[in-house]
This record gives structure tokens, sequence and C-alpha cells, in this order.
């Protein structure tokens, strides 16, 4: 070591510590600039399990691969679809499911697949499914993997309402995942719209739909319109195609 660095070295820490010194004097002395009265102790966040593959520990689980008894045609009566292999799957011809439990605002997550066989489908007809939140709300399930459609009626859509960012897709026959979350309408006594309802949609885990504000119910032919409703089950549509859904979970926020 070289002398001067003997010397240097003690005296430029005493400088440190001398203009370090105020700092936490003052920091001590007022209390506007103490770091604990900013810190938030209570209530204690409750705890969640996140296993992986499977629904968190505060879930309501949907679909298992096995257990349909929390859902019901939409016409009432058993579930008219097939149980097979993990999934469920639309029986062409039949109707739409729906949940038994009704929902407001909620975190959602479905896996779904399209058919393979794309020979003679195209557009609209390819893979078509859909979401329902509150019975009312389309999130279009579609095989928009390299099949040209409306861009507000292709997967990752409000159907007729809001083209997703991105396509995010995935082939036919491929397992896909949507994650929501749904902020429902509200409305006042009188039936007047005080809250329009909104959507956040990550599709295949990339944000598709970012805080979308909804312009009412889903309408295939005209405008959308809000009416006073209440609490409502999640559906899942039939249209003529073998769609599959799995690892189905809600968590009610």
């Amino acid at each position: 070591m070289d002398r001067n660095d003997s010397v240097i070295g003690p005296v430029l820490m005493a400088v440190c510590l001398l203009a370090a010194a105020p700092a936490f004097a003052q920091t001590s002395g007022d209390p506007a600039r103490d770091p604990t009265k900013t810190e938030v102790w209570t209530p204690v966040p409750t705890i969640v399990a996140t296993p992986s593959g499977r629904a968190p520990s505060d879930a309501i689980v949907l679909f298992d691969g096995k257990d349909v008894s929390p859902w019901e045609s939409e016409q009432g009566g058993s579930v008219p679809w097939v149980v097979a292999d993990g999934a469920l799957t639309v029986v062409p011809g039949s109707k739409g499911i729906r949940t038994k439990q009704r929902f407001c605002d909620v975190q959602l997550h479905v896996e779904w697949r399209t058919p393979v066989e794309t020979k003679g489908f195209v557009g609209q007809n390819r893979g078509n499914s859909g979401i329902f939140l509150q019975d009312l709300y389309e999130l279009q399930v579609l095989d928009s993997y390299n099949n040209a459609t409306y861009a507000n009626g292709q997967a990752g859509s409000i159907y007729k309402q809001a083209m997703p960012l991105v396509n995010a897709s995935r082939a036919p026959g491929q397992w896909q995942a949507y994650d929501i979350i749904w902020k429902a309408p509200r409305f006042s006594q009188g039936g007047g719209l005080t809250s329009p309802a909104r959507i956040t949609v990550l599709h295949n885990g990339v944000l598709v739909q970012d805080d979308t504000v909804l312009a009412g119910k889903t309408e295939y032919i005209g405008a959308p319109s809000y009416e006073p409703h209440g609490c409502a089950s999640i559906s899942l549509q039939e249209h003529d195609s073998r769609v599959s859904y799995r690892n189905i979970w809600v968590r009610e926020l």
C-alpha cells in the first residue's frame, strides 16, 4: 500500500460519515421523514396457494376434467356436451351451457382447443364458440390461426365491439388459455347505467384486451346497449363446432 493511500482512505471515510450525519439526524428528528410512518402492517393479505397447473386455493373450480356438476344446459337440465380425456367438448346441434352459480366481478381462467380438422371451414365457421360473462357479454373463441375474418369477431375480441390488440392464436388442436378480469356494470336503483362493464384479457399470456370498456351486451345485429341486471351465469356457447374446454376456474373479486 502506498503511504499516501494509508492516509487518504481514512480521511475520505471520515468525510463521508460527516456528510451523512446531518441526513440521519434530520430523519430521526423529523417525524415527517420517519420511514415507519408510511408502513402499513394490517390487515395482512390472505395467503392464497398457487400450485403449478392447478387452480388457486381460493378459486371456485368450474371444471376439473371430470365433474360438470357446476354446469347445466342453457335451457336447464343436464349438460349436453361430452366429457372425455379431461376435456369438455361441445356437441354440435345441442345447446350452450351455463354455470349454476351467478357471478359479478371475477377473475376467470379458461383453457380451450379448436378442432384439428379445418378443411372446408373458414372464417366464423372454424372453431367457433364463446365465453359469455353474466350471460350477456361475449369474449370470442375462434380458430384465428391463419383464418381471416372481421377483426372484432376473431379470437380475443369482445364480439362485434373490440378487436384484440394482437392475434395470439395457436394452431388448431393446441390448447390455448384466456385469463380474464371482469368488472360487471353497475346500475342505479332507477335502472340507469352508473358504470359500464370493463374487461382485461390475456390470451396465451399476451394482453389482448386492456381494461376495455364495453358499450353494452353482445349483439349479432345492431349496436350494443345496456339493460339493468344483476349477477348472472358464466356461459359457454355451442356454435356448431367441436370446441373443447378444460381447467376452468373462477375467483370472485
